[in-house]
């Protein structure tokens, strides 16, 4: 599917769950949350559904993301039976990790090829600073099962904030020598109401990363997958690092996705507050023509480039990044 400008729609992420077992400080809101009622969220049979039908107009690349995708019971099955539409060529997800390392087996079995882990410091008391949790453990043998069982390439997101330290730098070194995979530092983007300093930008994370490792970032081809992503080499590495800069450098002339929340809405653009439903749609009782039209007329509202004014004209987004799946 095209949008006004020409870009192909190939990229469908679904936000499975509101649910998350962590409580990092730029994703959910510092009152707490409102849990969606269950009845409120997407069945699986409708989010199949879904895939289906845009599977039969060029839609072959799913991720799923939360929320935590992992703490929704079924999620193996959900992935089964995807991996089964003949349309699908791409199966992801995004995870903070903490769940992966019982899971990852079942997940590859299943079919899920790749998985992006959140990890954005290894020191105990940072992380939990971020995260309001003290899981560094379970992410970390998230990683390593991740690495073990054969997802390729196995990404790692790194939100750049204040919290990022020199520590951090060397383990992430010390990862891309070891082990293929590739380490992506994201600016943050300005989503809900946190108020977080970026202050570590992607300048002097290159910068200190070549000082660390005294070598010098080489451009890289591109990993599966690799969506907006620059990707840079050093010598000898087995792994990559990756620059994502929605903010300073966005990237949305070749935009390639639509969003789908966990109630079912409709996201053209991620930095939007333009929503269109489906679930009621469905619910209805709507054919899979109508299904697809309501997907159209999403896919036409997608802009030429994100405008962070247009946030409901108070400089706010009408959802927190949990309640989305970035």
């Amino acid at each position: 599917m095209l949008d006004r400008f020409g870009r192909s729609i190939d990229y469908l992420r679904i936000s499975v769950t509101d649910r998350c077992n962590f409580r990092c400080v730029y994703c959910m809101p510092p009152q707490g949350i409102e849990l969606l009622d269950s009845s409120e969220i997407l069945t699986y049979e409708e989010l199949l559904r879904i895939i289906t039908v845009l599977g039969q107009v060029g839609v072959n690349k799913i991720r799923l993301t939360g929320g935590e995708p992992l703490v929704r019971p079924g999620i193996v099955d959900f992935i089964r039976r995807v991996s089964s539409i003949r349309t699908v060529k791409d199966i992801a997800l995004t995870t903070n990790g903490s769940l992966l390392a019982g899971m990852a087996g079942d997940l590859k079995q299943a079919g899920l090829q790749r998985v992006n882990i959140s990890l954005d410091t290894i020191d105990a008391q940072r992380f939990a600073a971020i995260t309001g949790r003290d899981n560094l453990a379970q992410v970390l043998a998230g990683l390593d099962r991740a690495v073990a069982v054969g997802f390729s390439p196995v990404k790692l997101n790194v939100v750049l904030t204040e919290m990022l330290s020199e520590q951090d730098i060397i383990y992430f070194l010390d990862r891309v020598y070891q082990s293929p995979v590739a380490i992506r530092f994201i600016e943050y983007m300005p989503i809900g109401r946190q108020s977080i300093k970026s202050a570590s930008l992607i300048h002097a994370v290159k910068t200190k990363l070549e000082h660390v490792s005294s070598g010098k970032l080489q451009p890289a081809v591109a990993v599966q997958g690799s969506g907006p992503a620059r990707y840079y080499r050093l010598p000898q590495a087995q792994g990559v690092f990756g620059f994502i800069t929605p903010m300073s450098e966005h990237f949305c002339h070749k935009c390639n996705r639509i969003r789908l929340t966990a109630d079912g809405k409709i996201k053209p653009c991620l930095l939007s507050n333009v929503e269109l439903d489906i679930k009621q749609l469905m619910r209805s009782g709507c054919g899979d023509q109508e299904i697809f039209q309501r997907f159209v007329q999403a896919i036409l509202e997608k802009s030429h480039q994100h405008d962070l004014s247009d946030q409901q004209g108070n400089g706010e987004f009408t959802r927190a990044m949990f309640q989305v799946g970035g």
